[in-house]
């Protein structure tokens, strides 16, 4: 893949990387929150014959360092993904990623609703009521505590043993190539809201494949919730897994129904 910089609506500097050019839609893959851009760079691979690729680091997160807690809000990441487009000279894109990138492709449909082919959510984060929100609130703030003064193994370490065991994986792969102070930073999503309920995913009605999560912070059942909300939203038959360990498993298992819904994309 190709590594290539771009500046976001803000002036931060920004790096993603991207596949050769084929004939098909343009695919965006977002990582999830503690990954970078090398944990779907496997599922990039086995889906480019298809589709272009392209993987950024999500800012906050490897090359895309931004140290500045106010400049971490679901606007401005959703802005990152328009000013790569524009970079690209892309009109429409497929959006897909895992739990923080799963959360931004529905963003991203739901403001750019003319510049979304298809969405391909993966392993979504829950979308908290106010009391759960507040909770949020307090353990984003705690983890960010935690990384300013231990590191940000300190940071993840209490919360490893929650979440998918491929999740562990790809968390701990990133902590070499991320920036403490930018990965603290980052919690600062914590303060924003995503979405306030489920049914205000209704007005996305671009094509979705959305294949479920496992764990407390991306329960399989609001997967399902958000499959029955979308106008066009379909339920994968696979999904997160503890047998899944590596970015590797996490492509082998989802690249054949991801490609099957591609090629749908291709055929309309």
């Amino acid at each position: 893949m190709k590594m290539f910089n771009y500046t976001g609506s803000d002036g931060c500097r920004l790096a993603a990387w991207k596949t050769d050019p084929v004939d098909g839609p343009v695919t965006v893959l977002l990582h999830g929150g503690g990954p970078d851009h090398q944990s779907l760079v496997p599922l990039a691979d086995k889906i480019s014959d298809l589709t272009s690729v392209v993987v950024p680091d999500i800012r906050g997160y490897g090359r895309s360092v931004c140290k500045d807690p106010k400049r971490h809000t679901w606007k401005q990441y959703t802005d990152d993904v328009i000013t790569l487009l524009e970079h690209l000279n892309i009109d429409k894109v497929v959006v897909g990623g895992t739990g923080l990138g799963a959360t931004l492709s529905l963003r991203f449909a739901a403001e750019y609703p003319g510049r979304t082919e298809a969405i391909i959510p993966i392993s979504i984060e829950e979308i908290e009521d106010d009391d759960e929100k507040r909770a949020e609130i307090e353990f984003m703030n705690a983890f960010a505590e935690r990384v300013r003064s231990g590191g940000i193994m300190a940071g993840w370490d209490p919360i490893l043993k929650d979440l998918a065991p491929v999740i562990r994986t790809l968390v701990e792969e990133a902590i070499p190539r991320s920036d403490p102070e930018s990965i603290a930073a980052a919690a600062a999503i914590g303060y924003d809201r995503s979405f306030r309920t489920v049914e205000g995913l209704k007005k996305i009605t671009a094509p979705a494949l959305i294949i479920p999560g496992m764990d407390r912070r991306h329960p399989a059942e609001m997967a399902k919730q958000i499959a029955e909300v979308l106008p066009n939203g379909q339920l994968a038959e696979v999904q997160m897994h503890r047998d899944l360990l590596t970015a590797e498993d996490l492509a082998r298992v989802f690249a054949p129904e991801i490609r099957k819904f591609i090629t749908e994309l291709n055929r309309t």
